[in-house]
């Protein structure tokens, strides 16, 4: 099942304050790279260089960070574009999402993914034909 992966999904592989969020995460990756199903867009890329810089307990030195942004980077990655924007802001209004969520969904749906792992989004939802899963949720 092509999966769009949200960057906190993938923050958690690598932030060690949530152990059990942390070993479910790295399944999920480890999973995801092992069925060559995992997608993400150049705003997950973006977000998960800046928040493993910047906001983990221990932050990554940027030249570790640089290279898992270029690992994830081997992935199917969704440029974001001028359209994307625009259908974001509509979907954020039609759907009552932050903008940043509504373009993680516009990307998700443009890349093909059948579904999106977040941990910010309704559970269960679906919206523009991509569902959305929390995979914490118990």
């Amino acid at each position: 099942m092509r999966t769009f992966v949200d960057t906190n999904i993938v923050l958690y592989a690598y932030d060690q304050r949530e152990p059990e969020k942390s070993t479910i995460a790295r399944a999920i990756l480890s999973d995801l790279w092992r069925t060559r199903e995992g997608q993400l867009s150049t705003q997950v890329l973006q977000e998960l260089y800046v928040n493993l810089t910047r906001k983990l307990r221990v932050v990554l030195p940027r030249s570790k960070a640089r290279a898992l942004a270029g690992r994830y980077g081997r992935w199917p990655v969704h440029a974001i574009t001028t359209g994307d924007i625009l259908e974001a802001a509509d979907l954020e209004q039609r759907h009552s999402l932050s903008f940043w969520d509504a373009l993680i969904v516009v990307a998700a749906a443009r890349s093909g993914a059948e579904r999106i792992l977040s941990e910010d989004l309704q559970h269960g939802r679906t919206i523009a034909g991509v569902r959305i899963e929390n995979p914490f949720r118990r």
